[in-house]
């Protein structure tokens, strides 16, 4: 089975600093203590087995906040490093686009070769189990006027949000028209108790999705539901590929940290199980080629 996995993260606690992991804690997404330890490039290869990973793409895991380029020059110098198979292929960089040197941030991370987007953990709840923030970024208007810095040097933006954050981010990606968007995680449906949870994931996908230049990873399913079987994730996957449709839909593993619920070979399996019927054109599409397209690897 070939795969190109656009979300994957790493990471090396003998050289850089990951606030996180360094005083790690148990939240809804699982045990952080489990993962406190070095993940690089061959604990990936490791962790794929049967599965070909043919490319990958590295999105920020919380690297100090204080040194956000660190992490980028790092990752571009493991993708150069001999047997590491020339991955990360992508690097989806950090930036606080509210800080008063994101427009240098920004101007660093491009100067590396493998740069394709950044992210800002979006992130606000009204629940605090669930706020990673605590403020409404999307708002502020310094964040905004950064924002279009973005355009300047070719960059995509990776949008971790929730469901009631999918309106005000479909006017943002409707402003930034020539800025891809990509929704991380199927947009994180975190309120699965009631019927005005999953109405508020279902019609504010469908509102992001009729933004051209929005797409989605499906991706970072277990964190929401550790115990996992095809059949309880097979729902998030279907509606998610019907409201994007074939062409701006991609699958990811979020590795390591969805590798505390199955093994990496299980996820893509049940990826593969959930979209048997569809045409060989379409499971390339969702398995390979848009995440070389989106992500221009």
């Amino acid at each position: 089975m070939k795969v190109v996995d656009p979300h994957i993260h790493l990471w090396d606690l003998k050289t850089h600093h990951y606030p996180w992991l360094a005083n790690p804690g148990v939240s809804f997404v699982g045990d952080a203590r489990a993962l406190k330890h070095d993940y690089l490039i061959a604990d990936l290869l490791k962790d794929a087995g049967e599965i070909e990973l043919l490319k990958c793409v590295h999105v920020e895991a919380n690297h100090d906040p204080q040194d956000p380029v660190e992490e980028t020059r790092w990752l571009q110098e493991v993708a150069g490093a001999a047997g590491s198979r020339a991955m990360p292929n992508g690097i989806v960089a950090a930036v606080d686009l509210s800080a008063a040197n994101a427009a240098d941030v920004l101007e660093h991370h491009a100067a590396f070769a493998n740069t394709r987007g950044v992210r800002q953990i979006l992130n606000v709840h009204h629940d605090r189990l669930y706020d990673y923030v605590g403020r409404h970024l999307m708002r502020e208007p310094t964040w905004r006027e950064n924002f279009r810095l973005l355009r300047k040097h070719g960059m995509s933006f990776d949008a971790q949000l929730y469901p009631s954050q999918m309106e005000e981010a479909a006017r943002l990606a409707n402003e930034h028209h020539d800025t891809q968007f990509i929704v991380n995680h199927a947009g994180m449906f975190v309120d699965r108790n009631s019927v005005a949870g999953y109405r508020a994931w279902r019609e504010g996908m469908k509102t992001l999705a009729q933004c051209p230049n929005v797409a989605v990873k499906i991706s970072g399913l277990a964190m929401f539901d550790h115990a996992w079987t095809v059949e309880s994730l097979r729902p998030y996957v279907l509606e998610t590929i019907d409201t994007f449709g074939v062409g701006r839909a991609m699958f990811a593993s979020n590795f390591p940290v969805d590798g505390q619920f199955g093994s990496y070979g299980d996820l893509w399996r049940a990826y593969a199980a959930i979209v048997g019927a569809a045409s060989d054109a379409e499971k390339n599409a969702l398995f390979v080629r848009n995440a070389e397209r989106l992500y221009r690897i």
